[in-house]
């Protein structure tokens, strides 16, 4: 039986590359700066990168796959976060898992873990094949990550009749890598032609940031350095949201005029 108060939240996309390896840790790391006891799960047994994105990747001894098989018992498998005591990852095993795993064998390893924490995170893998529909059977809602591009947005537009199909609910929406002057150009898709398309409640948006790829590649996820950048900060914010706090989401519009309006006042700053 899954714990009644644990919060099983599958993280997922329709498109790949749009963030959602990146959404997961941050927000999982961010949630457990909060005091959330938060394990954080991946399920894309194909490439399994949620512990090179948390800095993990040396510390795997054991994975899902050995808990299944009574290799070992899942706090074993669970890696603690040295910097983060409230969060643990409970890595993929090896990819011929996708030969056998069904969505009773997630179900019950979301369970097990569901026992001792209160988020569980799933980490789904892009698309909408078996390695999705194992993740989303462990799920009770979940978080749809896209960029505001036509493809992305079409992709993500399919997962959601599928949650919708099993009941998944709620669902929400998180828009990644949004550029407010693209946006303003009409150069790509506006906030409201994605959730009008969608039809979800929007829980954040994160505006492009180079630091989010600076933090990758040295598996150091924003909301773990306190950084102060746009992402970071979005990123946090999702968090407050799922605690229920009422935090309001940025105006990519705003942003724009904010950023203009720096530029004019540092050409009118005198120099000599």
């Amino acid at each position: 039986m899954v714990a009644a108060s644990t919060r099983y939240i599958l993280i997922c996309s329709g498109k790949g590359g749009v963030g959602k390896t990146t959404l997961t840790a941050n927000l999982g790391i961010a949630l457990a700066k909060q005091g959330a006891r938060t394990a954080v799960l991946d399920a894309d047994f194909g490439l399994r990168n949620l512990d090179l994105l948390l800095g993990l990747e040396n510390r795997i001894v054991y994975t899902a796959q050995d808990v299944l098989a009574d290799n070992c018992r899942l706090e074993q498998a669970l890696v603690k976060h040295k910097q983060e005591p409230n969060l643990a990852l409970l890595p993929a095993g090896n990819p011929r898992m996708l030969e056998w795993l069904k969505p009773e064998d997630m179900q019950k390893i979301a369970a097990m873990v569901g026992e001792s924490f209160d988020y569980v995170l799933i980490d789904a893998p892009a698309g909408i094949e078996g390695g999705f529909r194992n993740a989303m059977a462990a799920a009770r809602e979940a978080i749809v990550i896209t960029t505001p591009e036509v493809s992305a947005v079409r992709d993500a537009d399919r997962v959601i009749g599928l949650l919708n199909t099993e009941g998944v609910k709620p669902i929400q929406l998180v828009l990644n890598r949004v550029r407010p002057r693209m946006m303003a150009n009409q150069e790509m898709l506006a906030v409201d032609d994605v959730t009008d398309i969608l039809a979800l409640p929007l829980l954040g948006l994160v505006l492009e940031d180079e630091q989010v790829i600076v933090s990758t590649n040295r598996g150091e996820p924003l909301t773990l350095t306190g950084t102060q950048s746009p992402a970071a900060r979005a990123y946090s914010n999702v968090a407050r949201r799922l605690c229920g706090e009422d935090v309001p989401l940025i105006d990519p519009g705003k942003e724009r005029q904010g950023l203009r309006a720096k530029i004019g006042r540092l050409m009118q700053t005198k120099i000599f």
